[in-house]
């Protein structure tokens, strides 16, 4: 059984550096989403207090999930233990770090050892389910063992974006909604206010369903730069929302349904210019956040936006 506690407010989580000596992690994932954690630990297969401990980082008062470690079956020396992370267990968004419990002991952070991810690749959620969990280990800069957690649903899984002829076109899927005739995709300024005090309004481009058979429902829009930059106090980052409906809240558009946990690092795109509104020239670039969501940045190319 999985169960949730919550450390006092204000416990400490220095990350640290691991030592030689640290136990390591193998990490398989399966195409539903669930994660299995094997550690190796000779001597401790009797022990019924042994478990793995993820700690949501960032959190105050901090949240944590203790999953119980058992011997693997089939397994000779008895020395490996397993600790199961259902696909029906919710995590909250975020980095959970995993720790070692072995009775009253200190926790000890896990290094990750080998991973197989391979059933997170084009992983296609089903359609009767109310709630997306998707759940990417990786190695901290520190290089211990971390969980990156995404809880969603409706979602908008982004796929192929093209930058190109003005414009961004992207193509994606929608799990969890319809897609009406009225549906759009919005860009949203990151910023709360318009310049003027007002509310910063969103800039708007018409949906295309595309048919995709059992893969949720397909779209492409076009986004043209030039629509961006004729926003009062245009430079900055606008964030992508798919709006299925006319009175539809809008879903943010992503791509998470994959085994690569920082989009940002990895898939890069190139600027293109625009003409800004009133004289001058911008570049719009697309690119993914720290949260892999889809978003534009608009940035001036004289001396101020250099």
């Amino acid at each position: 059984m999985t169960a949730t506690t919550r450390r006092p407010a204000g416990a400490p989580d220095t990350p640290g550096v691991p030592g030689e000596t640290a136990p390591r992690a193998d990490c398989t994932a399966d195409s539903a989403g669930g994660l299995s954690f094997d550690i190796t630990l000779p001597g401790v297969a009797e022990r019924w207090d042994a478990a793995l401990l993820l700690r949501l980082r960032d959190f105050d008062p901090e949240e944590s999930v203790r999953l119980p470690l058992e011997p693997l079956p089939g397994d000779p020396d008895g020395s490996v233990l397993r600790a199961a992370l259902p696909s029906t267990v919710p995590l909250a968004e975020g980095r959970w770090d995993a720790y070692l419990v072995i009775g009253e002991g200190e926790a000890r952070r896990l290094l990750p050892g080998c991973c197989d991810l391979r059933p997170l690749v084009d992983r296609v959620p089903r359609t009767d389910r109310t709630w997306l969990g998707v759940r990417i280990p990786y190695a901290t800069k520190y290089g211990n063992l971390s969980v990156r957690s995404w809880l969603r649903w409706p979602h908008a899984e982004a796929g192929d974006i093209w930058p190109a002829d003005g414009g961004l076109t992207v193509h994606g899927r929608l799990y969890g909604a319809e897609l009406a005739p009225t549906a759009r995709l919005e860009a949203r300024p990151r910023r709360a206010a318009a310049p003027d005090g007002g509310q910063a309004r969103p800039v708007t481009a018409p949906v295309t369903p595309v048919d995709v058979p059992a893969q949720g429902h397909g779209f492409t829009a076009r986004l043209a730069y030039g629509d961006l930059a004729r926003e009062p106090g245009a430079e900055g980052d606008w964030q992508l929302w798919l709006r299925p409906d006319e009175d539809a809240e809008p879903v943010r558009v992503a791509r998470i349904l994959d085994d690569i946990v920082d989009k940002h690092r990895i898939l890069r795109y190139p600027a293109r210019p625009v003409a800004a509104d009133g004289g001058g020239e911008l570049t719009a670039r697309p690119y993914y956040t720290g949260a892999n969501d889809l978003a534009v940045r608009l940035e001036g190319t004289g001396p101020s936006g250099s």
